[in-house]
């Protein structure tokens, strides 16, 4: 038993002075973590071709949406930037009574391993700027 315990021993103290691991590889090639998915419906944005649902998927980028790498490079940079682009507007936010239109998105599926459920709107500054900051995800411009 004593013989274990210095085994033990002697195993930890080889192990510290042979300093820290080294970090895990990245998942080979997204392999190891699924891919982004996100589905992305367009309602009032008054052109009848973008009132549709549509896919994407990053990592790599495909789907039936129109900028898929645009939109994926897009994400990837606010994602290396640690924003959140489908958090919704603080309560606390003062923001101009300026109306963009009545376009709307709903965003959901999985981005950055984490499950996505967002709404976006262009009824004031706020949510303008919110959507501007996902183009092309979603569409330029005024409804």
């Amino acid at each position: 038993m004593l013989r274990l315990a210095a085994f033990a021993v002697t195993s930890a103290l080889a192990a510290a002075a042979a300093g820290p691991l080294p970090p895990l590889p990245e998942p080979l090639g997204g392999l190891l973590s699924p891919p982004d998915r996100l589905t992305i419906t367009m309602s009032n944005t008054g052109n009848r071709q973008m009132d549709r649902k549509y896919q994407l998927e990053c990592g790599p980028a495909g789907g039936d949406h129109p900028s898929a790498e645009q939109a994926c490079a897009k994400l990837d940079r606010l994602a290396q930037e640690g924003k959140d682009p489908f958090a919704p507007v603080s309560k606390r936010q003062i923001c101009s009574e300026q109306y963009g239109g009545p376009a709307t998105a709903e965003i959901t599926g999985t981005w950055q391993g984490r499950k996505v459920d967002a709404r976006f709107s262009r009824t004031d500054g706020c949510e303008i700027s919110r959507w501007q900051e996902l183009e092309p995800l979603l569409p330029p411009g005024r409804s």
